[in-house]
C-alpha cells in the first residue's frame, strides 16, 4: 500500500504541474484551458477513487457501500478521463459521437451493476474482486481509447507534418499502463500513472500541433502577400523580394526586365468606370503572363504597372515585345467583363500597353533595381510616343 500511495502521489502531482504549464501557457484559449483542467481533474479524481476502494478493502466492519461507491467512481470517471483527451481535439464528426455515446452507456451501466452486484462483489471481510460483467467495462475502457486514437490520427492529418510514432507511442504508454495492472491483478498499478504521462505528452503534441497551425497560417499569409489580389500575378512585396534576391546572388548577364503600363486608364475610368478600368488591369496581366509564362515572373508594382523579370536575349526580348502587342490587341473591355477575341474591334474599349525593356548585357554594372529603372524609361518612351500618335494629352488621359 505505501508503494502504490507513493505511485499515485507522483501522478496527482505531475496533474499538478500540468495544470499549472496550461495556467502559464498564454497561448492557449479559455475554453481549450478549460479543457485541460477537466481532463487533469478527471484523472486525477478517478486515481483517488481507485486508490479510495484499494485503502479500504479489507476494513471489517466498514460499511461496504463505501467501497462500492469508490468503485463505481473509478469506473465511471476514468473513461470520462480518456474522453476529455479527445475532446481537447474539438473534431466533431462521428466519432465524437460515438465516443460519447459510449461514455453515457458506460455511466449508465455502471450504475446499474453498482445497484446489481454485477461489477464488484465482496467478500464477509470487505475484500473485492470483479463481478461478472468486468469485461463489459475492459470493452469500454479499450474502445474509448480506440476512438482517442483515431481522433489523434485524424487531427494530425490537417498539417502537414503528421509526427504519427509520437502518437502511436504515447498512446501504447497509456493503455500499456492500464494492461500492466489488469494483466498483473492489480498488484501492479500503474494505470493511472500511465495515464498522466500520456495527458504529458499528448499536452506536448497539442503544443507541437498549435506551432504548426502558426507555422502554416504564417505561410498562407506570407504567400497571400506574395500574390496581388486584382491580377493574381506577384505583388509588389514579392518583387521586392526579387529584386533582393538578385542583387544578393549576383545579376545574370542573361536578365531581362521589362516595364509594361496601360495606356489609356483614366480615359476608361472616366468614361466606362473603375470596373472596367479594373478589367483593362487584369487583361494587361493576362496578356503579360501569356507571353512571359513560364521563361519570367511577373509583378505588378503600381496600379496599372507592371514588370518582369526573365532570362532573355535580345531576340527574345524583341520577339516578347512582339507578342505581348499582338495579345493586347485581342483584348475589348465593357463595363461588366473582358472578353479576349479577336472579333469586332469596334465592340468595347480597346487595351493599349506601353512597353519598354533592358538586358543585363547592355548594362554590365547595372544592380537589378538600375536595370528596372532603364526598363521604365524605355517603357516612359513608348507611352509617350503612343500618345504623339494618337494626337492624345498624356497628362489628362493615362
Amino acid at each position: 500500500m505505501t508503494y502504490y500511495t507513493t505511485v499515485m502521489a507522483l501522478t496527482w502531482m505531475s496533474l499538478a504541474v500540468l495544470a499549472e504549464l496550461v495556467r502559464e501557457n498564454n497561448r492557449m484559449s479559455a475554453g481549450r484551458r478549460r479543457l485541460c483542467y477537466a481532463e487533469f481533474a478527471l484523472i486525477g479524481a478517478s486515481a483517488l477513487a481507485e486508490w479510495t476502494g484499494v485503502a479500504l478493502a479489507g476494513f471489517v466492519g466498514l460499511p461496504s457501500w463505501l467501497i462500492l461507491i469508490a468503485k463505481w467512481a473509478d469506473y465511471v470517471l476514468t473513461p470520462l478521463a480518456g474522453g476529455a483527451i479527445a475532446w481537447q481535439l474539438r473534431i466533431h464528426n462521428r466519432w465524437e459521437k460515438a465516443l460519447n455515446a459510449l461514455l453515457v452507456f458506460n455511466v449508465v451501466f455502471q450504475t446499474i451493476a453498482f445497484l446489481t452486484g454485477q461489477m464488484i462483489v465482496l467478500d464477509a471481510n470487505n475484500h473485492y474482486t470483479h463481478g461478472n460483467q468486468h469485461v463489459v467495462y475492459v470493452a469500454v475502457y479499450l474502445a474509448v481509447f480506440f476512438i482517442i486514437a483515431v481522433q489523434f490520427v485524424l487531427f494530425g492529418r490537417s498539417y502537414s507534418k503528421q509526427n504519427r510514432g509520437s502518437l502511436y507511442m504515447t498512446l501504447a504508454l497509456a493503455i500499456g499502463g492500464v494492461v500492466l495492472q489488469e494483466l498483473h491483478g492489480g498488484e501492479v498499478r500503474v494505470a493511472y500513472l500511465s495515464l498522466a504521462l500520456g495527458a504529458a505528452f499528448l499536452y506536448i503534441r497539442n503544443g507541437e500541433f498549435f506551432q504548426l497551425a502558426q507555422d502554416e497560417n504564417m505561410q498562407e499569409q506570407r504567400a497571400l502577400l506574395m500574390v496581388d489580389d486584382l491580377t493574381g500575378v506577384g505583388s509588389r512585396r514579392a518583387y521586392s523580394a526579387a529584386l533582393e534576391e538578385l542583387a544578393s546572388r549576383g545579376v545574370d548577364a542573361g536578365l531581362a526586365a521589362f516595364c509594361v503600363d496601360v495606356n489609356g486608364l483614366k480615359e476608361t475610368n472616366d468614361t466606362l468606370g473603375h470596373a472596367a478600368g479594373d478589367e483593362l488591369i487584369r487583361a494587361a496581366a493576362s496578356c503579360i503572363r501569356d507571353v512571359f509564362s513560364p521563361e519570367g515572373s511577373c509583378y505588378r508594382t503600381g496600379g496599372d504597372e507592371f514588370v518582369v523579370l526573365a532570362n532573355m536575349s535580345k531576340a527574345q526580348a524583341e520577339q516578347a515585345m512582339a507578342e505581348l502587342e499582338r495579345e493586347a490587341r485581342t483584348w475589348r473591355v465593357n463595363n461588366n467583363d473582358g472578353d479576349k477575341s479577336g472579333g469586332d474591334k469596334s465592340a468595347g474599349e480597346g487595351l493599349h500597353l506601353a512597353a519598354g525593356y533592358a538586358l543585363a548585357a547592355d548594362w554590365p554594372d547595372a544592380t537589378p533595381e538600375e536595370l528596372v529603372m532603364q526598363a521604365d524609361q524605355a517603357m516612359y518612351d513608348a507611352k509617350e510616343a503612343f500618345y504623339r500618335q494618337a494626337g492624345r494629352d498624356r497628362r489628362r488621359r493615362r
